[in-house]
């Protein structure tokens, strides 16, 4: 079946296209890496030596403190790490390595700030059980599906299925009641996509099958949202640039939900070979970093990438996709005040100066406070927060446990806001003692970030309970 009843769709093209791309960009995992034969040392345009490494970092890579560190990704996309994009996420070769470093099979993980999952995925993976907390369920939602696996028949089934509904699309096919109501609707989506992508959500509902494969779907459909959308794709914040004259063309959505199903099948199929049986991963719905409910001394190894100050607005970033699943319908601002780092504030928390009690930090938070007081508050409110959750992670971490963070510095009204250095600080005052750190050189974003605002180096602190 080729052409669809209300427009002309080739799922032969898709197919033949798609293939394309993923005979292009297959990877290939390896279990351990022993050599040192992708490790070499370089000299940047400053003079600084650093150490690049391609691919697969070696378990015993030699780490000296101070040393900077250039890590080549070729696993961003690979597995279900490719399911759905995700701002300023890991980068899978590093979780991968710390945890086989620093713990063993069957240890149990926690990350804090779970974002999309990539440390349980790679936790999983490596045969160890973990758990991730977010305060987003949309974050909860996608981190859920990466990390289970499918029956292939089943998967392969219904992805024909939905192939085969995608080219009987007729927007009379669709209800108002089929179409979610949310802000400014008809704004961010021009009226035959928001037909589109009402069609595609009810066929995934009325999918015969269970629960997790339907989720996995979702997830397709999610992927999809924003460039169909009128938004700019390449933005942390969800904004309609007229400058860019994006255009969004009747039957994108099919288009691109097809190229996605296919695509996503794919890696999650290999995923689900490669996923060891008898290793539980749990995201709890009841907790966030400042509160981990779990008993003293339950996990052998923390391990996150914790937001900054002046936050990605991860709520804004992935508004129409919250709204699509239906996670929330009205004001988001509820939800972005329970994110760290975030900037729903109110006039009252920053009329006076605030500090946290760490000397360098006290420096430029009232720096800041001289130029700008609510960046100042946002500011101390970031430390104050990551404050409670290195006090959280050392009570449910096992004595000589390790909590390892990947933490970047950013500007804030133009001062440079060490992020890590005042991190370590309230962890050894928390009773961290600092085993190691070593930094990591940025080289691929995701999502654009000002230049100004944009981390180029995240600090890797190896923190030990005692």
């Amino acid at each position: 079946m080729q052409a669809s009843n209300f427009y002309p769709i080739s799922l032969d093209e898709i197919e033949a296209r798609v293939a394309k791309r993923f005979k292009k960009n297959k990877t290939q995992r390896f279990e351990d890496n022993e050599s040192l034969d992708n490790v070499k040392e370089i000299i940047n345009e400053f003079g600084e030596k650093i150490i690049r490494v391609d691919g697969e970092i070696p378990i015993d890579l030699p780490v000296q403190n101070e040393d900077r560190f250039l890590f080549i990704s070729y696993d961003q996309s690979s597995l279900t790490h490719g399911l759905h994009k995700y701002p300023a996420k890991f980068f899978p070769e590093l979780p991968r390595w710390l945890i086989k470093r620093y713990s063993k099979k069957g240890d149990l993980i926690i990350d804090p700030f779970s974002g999309s999952a990539t440390t349980n995925v790679e936790a999983l993976l490596a045969g160890r059980h973990s758990v991730g907390i977010d305060v987003s369920p949309f974050s909860r939602f996608i981190a859920k599906v990466k990390v289970t696996p499918l029956d292939e028949s089943e998967l392969e089934d219904c992805k024909n299925r939905m192939m085969s509904m995608l080219v009987k699309y007729n927007p009379g096919k669709v209800s108002a009641l089929d179409i979610p109501s949310f802000p400014y609707r008809d704004n961010w989506f021009n009226k035959e996509i928001v037909f589109e992508l009402a069609y595609i959500k009810k066929c995934i509902e009325n999918l015969d099958t269970n629960e997790d494969i339907k989720d996995f779907f979702r997830v397709c459909f999610s992927s999809i949202i924003r460039s169909v959308s009128n938004a700019d794709d390449n933005c942390t914040r969800t904004v309609i640039r007229k400058k860019l004259n994006k255009v969004v063309n009747p039957s994108d959505a099919l288009v691109k939900f097809a190229e996605a199903i296919l695509t996503n099948v794919s890696k999650m199929t290999e995923f689900s070979r490669l996923c060891p049986d008898n290793i539980n991963v749990t995201f709890p719905d009841n907790m966030d970093a400042r509160d981990i409910k779990y008993e003293k001394e339950t996990f052998d190894l923390a391990l996150t990438s914790p937001p900054y100050a002046n936050a990605v607005d991860y709520p804004r970033t992935h508004q129409l996709e919250t709204y699509w699943l239906e996670f929330a319908r009205g004001s988001l601002t509820p939800l972005k005040k329970k994110q760290i780092g975030t900037e729903s504030v109110s006039a009252k928390d920053y009329r006076e100066l605030h500090l946290i009690g760490v000397k360098a930090a006290d420096e430029v938070i009232t720096k800041i406070y001289n130029k700008d007081p609510r960046r100042a508050y946002i500011a101390y409110k970031y430390l104050k927060d990551m404050q409670k959750n290195l006090q959280e992670v050392y009570k449910v971490l096992k004595y000589n446990g390790k909590y390892i963070i990947v933490v970047g510095n950013n500007r804030i009204r133009g001062e440079v806001f060490e992020n890590w250095k005042y991190i370590l600080a309230m962890a050894e005052k928390v009773g961290f003692r600092l085993e190691n750190y070593f930094a990591s050189e940025i080289i691929k974003h995701f999502i654009k970030v000002p230049r100004e605002e944009r981390i180029d180096t995240d600090w890797v602190l190896v923190l030990n309970k005692e």
